[in-house]
C-alpha cells in the first residue's frame, strides 16, 4: 500500500471510529456511571493551578473538568467533537471554562513539549495504534512532565466484554491493536520504553449501581454505548447471532455482579490508575 493509500484508509478508519463514539448516547452514560473516574485521575497526576494540561481523547471531559477546577489550564481533546456539547455544558455549570479541540490521538495537533501533564480516562486506549498514540503523548508532554492514564484492564469486566465481543464483530483493520491491553503494566512500559520514569500503577475497581439484574445492563448499553452499538448492527440480519450475543453478554454482566437480599445489583469494574514521569 502507497503512502496516499494507507493515509486514505486512515481517515476512512478514523471516520468509522468517530461515528461510532458518536453513535448511542455516551455522554448519558458517563454522566451515570463514570464521572468519579476523571477525578481518580487527576488526583494521581497531582494537577495543580500553574499546569498546562492537555486530555487526550477527553469524551466530555469527565478528567478534564476536574483539572480545570483544580485550576489549571487546561485542553481537551477528541477525535468525536460531538461528544463536546455535554462537556461544555456540564464545565458552565462547575464554573469552569477549558479549550475543546477535535484532534486525532496518533496526530495531535500541539507542540512538542507544549504541556506538564497529558493525561486519558478511558480514551487513548481506544486509538487503533498504540505505538503512535503513546509516541505523541510523550512528544507533546514537557521534560519532567507527567503522563496519566486510566484504563480498563484486560481481565476487568470492560476488558472481558470486549473479547466477549470480538467473535461477533467485523475483523479489525490491518495493524490496529485491542483496546484493552493498555489496562496492562506490561504493555504500557513497552509502549513508553526508557523515555518514562517513576511509575506508578495500581487497580481499582469501578461500583457500578446502575442495573437491577444482567439483562439490564445489556439493553443499556445496546442502546447507548457506541462499541455494542457497531457490533449489533453488524448482526442486523442473522437473529441468531443476536439472540447468542445477548446470552453471552447477560452470563458475563451476571459472573461480573452481586445481589443479596434487598442489595441491589452491583457490578464491579476494574481498571489500572498508571502515571509516569517524561525523561
Amino acid at each position: 500500500m502507497n503512502d496516499q493509500a494507507a493515509a486514505e484508509a486512515d481517515r476512512q478508519l478514523k471516520a468509522k471510529h468517530r461515528a461510532m463514539w458518536a453513535s448511542g448516547d455516551y455522554p448519558a452514560l458517563a454522566d451515570e456511571m463514570l464521572l468519579e473516574l476523571g477525578a481518580v485521575l487527576v488526583e494521581a497526576c497531582g494537577i495543580n493551578p500553574r499546569q498546562r494540561v492537555l486530555d487526550v481523547a477527553a469524551g466530555t471531559g469527565n478528567a478534564a473538568i476536574p483539572a480545570a477546577m483544580m485550576g489549571a489550564k487546561v485542553v481537551a481533546s477528541d477525535l468525536t467533537p460531538e461528544l463536546f456539547d455535554a462537556g461544555r455544558k456540564e464545565a458552565a455549570n462547575r464554573g469552569v471554562t477549558l479549550d475543546w479541540q477535535e484532534a486525532d490521538a496518533e496526530a495531535l495537533p500541539f507542540g512538542d513539549e507544549e504541556f506538564d501533564t497529558v493525561m486519558s480516562c478511558i480514551g487513548v486506549m481506544f486509538a487503533p495504534h498504540h505505538q503512535a498514540a503513546a509516541d505523541e503523548l510523550l512528544r507533546v508532554c514537557k521534560r519532567g512532565g507527567t503522563i496519566g492514564l486510566l484504563c480498563w484492564t484486560p481481565e476487568g469486566f470492560i476488558g472481558q466484554l470486549f473479547a466477549a465481543l470480538g467473535p461477533y464483530a467485523p475483523p479489525p483493520p490491518p495493524g490496529a491493536q485491542p483496546a484493552t491491553l493498555w489496562g496492562s503494566e506490561e504493555h504500557l512500559r513497552e509502549l513508553l520504553g526508557d523515555r518514562a520514569a517513576g511509575i506508578r500503577t495500581r487497580k481499582q475497581n469501578l461500583a457500578v449501581r446502575s442495573f437491577h439484574q444482567p439483562a439490564d445492563f445489556v439493553r443499556y448499553f445496546k442502546s447507548h454505548y457506541g462499541p455494542m452499538i457497531s457490533v449489533y448492527k453488524s448482526l442486523a440480519d442473522d437473529p441468531d447471532k443476536v439472540k447468542a450475543l445477548d446470552k453471552a453478554l447477560t452470563d458475563l454482566a451476571d459472573s461480573y455482579g452481586d445481589a443479596h437480599g434487598d442489595i441491589p445489583f452491583q457490578m464491579e469494574w476494574e481498571y489500572l490508575v498508571f502515571t509516569a514521569r517524561k525523561d
